[in-house]
């Protein structure tokens, strides 16, 4: 990350140059907007990755996440945030997806309160989709998106569809096609400029938005400046001072240690904090990287019920819950099966499983990757949950603790569980690489989050030394270059059409695992290797 973010310089005059852009979609007030983004928000958004890096080498020396000394009258205070808007009081399911043309007419017809359109996590950033996505929720917004399948299949927007909120890049990820002196743009800035440019004002007319779902934060200054990025686009386009309301994805160890502060930091604008609960566990292992005690077993063995887990969950309630805000629950991954009932039953009886722990935990909604879950998903909160949402729920109840949000999982290590972090890592890789960002592998939904903690957990558990297996064989790289062998093949095998990606994303798994030093983000990695 660090030679990526060495290439930047501090802005200055200059052309903003995009790549082979629609004037229609990008006009020259869009254009100059962009450009008065960058020049006064990239030196700061650089500062911020820079303090990430400081921190993240004070852990791998020893050191634990904690909470801040500096902060604490923050944490200790009594303030409240802004008073939610009426039309996000009731969020009970929302869908997520990237913003493609039919998930987007599907999940805003799916009956879920809310549709998380994506241009991070699902969406594989190819310029042409980044345009399009921006297209397509214009079309939404307005009213009168079309589309029509290769079968002649017509979907088009029902009476009472789902409230829109956009999740823009996370603060790590350029956008290259967008250039100011040879720098490229953050894709953060793009990503929420051109649709609160275009959107904005529409659905503010109609009482429904704008919202924005803010990814990958670490820490309060992030907040901050996400806070005056958004005023600075305010004060541009003629809004109403936070009119932009945001959702914060907790996501990220550091960031859990910080929710009072980054609720702070967007009082006036804030409408809760997500328990990002795949993106966490790919934080502790990043985290942690260099404390050998605190190796995560397989996967699976990760559940809401470890100790830790649990202790999220309940502090990220308890804290919004004690400031007026709502505690959005996670992404449960399992999908339905079209070819396999029993697959699809028991899928659907996990999905219950955990919006009942979330419901009864306390928490305010939930998500849910496929239009098919939005019912299971329902059902639950409307037994469980009778009113809009839970903000009395945990608001006299102590935070959990350091020791809690640190206690250490215990499992194994399994071979199974080796061999799917490698098909996981492959097969979402390559298909990233050819332009779809959200990919099920093993019946469950696998994402950019799910496809990092695969390719954490296989560099943690090769660097750790003298680890076992639950067999007692060692885990070595002699075994992984096996694997990799093995699944790189049996993809091939399967896809031929897919064999010049599936070498890429072998040769890149090889790279990065082989690494001394564990990569920040496999996205941000082959970001380059994109069309």
């Amino acid at each position: 990350m660090s030679a990526v973010l060495d290439r930047y310089s501090t802005a200055s005059p200059g052309k903003l140059k995009v790549a082979g852009a629609d004037s229609d979609l990008l006009p020259p007030e869009l254009v100059a907007l962009l450009k008065n983004l960058h020049q006064r928000f990239e030196p700061a958004r650089r500062e911020r990755l820079r303090a990430r890096r400081h921190r993240q080498q004070a852990y791998d020396v020893g050191g634990l996440p904690e909470f801040r000394t500096d902060t604490a009258t923050i944490r200790a205070g009594h303030w409240r945030v802004a008073k939610l808007p009426e039309a996000v009081r009731d969020r009970r399911v929302e869908i997520t997806g990237p913003a493609e043309r039919k998930m987007v007419i599907n999940a805003l017809n799916s009956g879920a309160r809310v549709f998380m359109a994506d241009f991070e996590d699902s969406l594989s950033p190819v310029w042409e989709k980044i345009l399009n996505g921006q297209r397509n929720l214009i079309d939404a917004v307005r009213g009168d998106i079309r589309y029509v399948s290769a079968e002649g299949r017509e979907y088009l927007l029902g009476p009472d569809p789902a409230i829109l909120m956009v999740r823009p890049r996370g603060l790590h990820l350029p956008e290259r096609h967008v250039q100011l002196n040879g720098q490229s743009l953050a894709g953060a800035l793009f990503d929420a400029a051109v649709f609160l440019y275009w959107n904005a004002k529409d659905l503010l007319a109609k009482q429904r938005g704008p919202y924005l779902y803010l990814p990958k934060l670490e820490a309060m200054e992030e907040a901050q400046w996400w806070n005056e990025v958004l005023a600075c686009i305010e004060g541009a386009l003629g809004l109403p001072r936070n009119c932009i309301k945001v959702t914060v994805l907790i996501e990220t160890l550091p960031a859990a240690f910080e929710m009072d502060e980054i609720l702070y930091a967007l009082r006036d604008r804030i409408l809760g904090l997500n328990c990002g609960r795949w993106d966490y566990i790919f934080s502790i292992i990043k985290t942690l990287r260099g404390h050998r005690d605190r190796i995560l077993p397989d996967r699976n063995q990760v559940t809401m019920q470890t100790a830790p887990m649990q202790a999220y969950a309940e502090h990220l309630i308890r804290v919004c819950h004690r400031r007026g805000a709502m505690a959005m629950g996670g992404m449960a991954a399992d999908i339905p099966d079209r070819g396999d009932a029993e697959a699809t039953a028991m899928a659907m009886q996990r999905v219950q499983a955990d919006k009942l722990r979330e419901v009864k935990l306390g928490h305010d909604g939930t998500w849910v990757a496929h239009p098919g879950l939005v019912a299971v998903a329902q059902a639950v909160f409307d037994q469980h949950m009778p009113g809009p949402n839970q903000l009395n729920a945990g608001r006299g109840l102590p935070l959990p603790g350091a020791a809690e949000l640190l206690a250490r999982v215990r499992g194994t290590i399994t071979r199974e569980g080796f061999a799917t972090n490698v098909e996981v890592v492959l097969g979402y890789l390559a298909a990233w690489l050819n332009g779809n960002g959200c990919v099920p592998i093993q019946r469950r939904m696998e994402d950019a989050a799910t496809a990092e903690i695969a390719r954490a957990q296989l560099w943690q558990w090769l660097h750790a030394g003298e680890l076992e297996f639950s067999d007692h064989t060692t885990i070595d790289f002699a075994y992984f270059e096996m694997i990799l062998a093995a699944q790189s093949h049996r993809l091939i095998k399967v896809n031929t059409a897919a064999r010049e990606h599936i070498e890429t994303a072998t040769q890149l798994l090889g790279e990065w695992t082989h690494a001394d030093t564990l990569t920040d983000f496999l996205t941000l990695d082959a970001y380059p290797r994109l069309a």
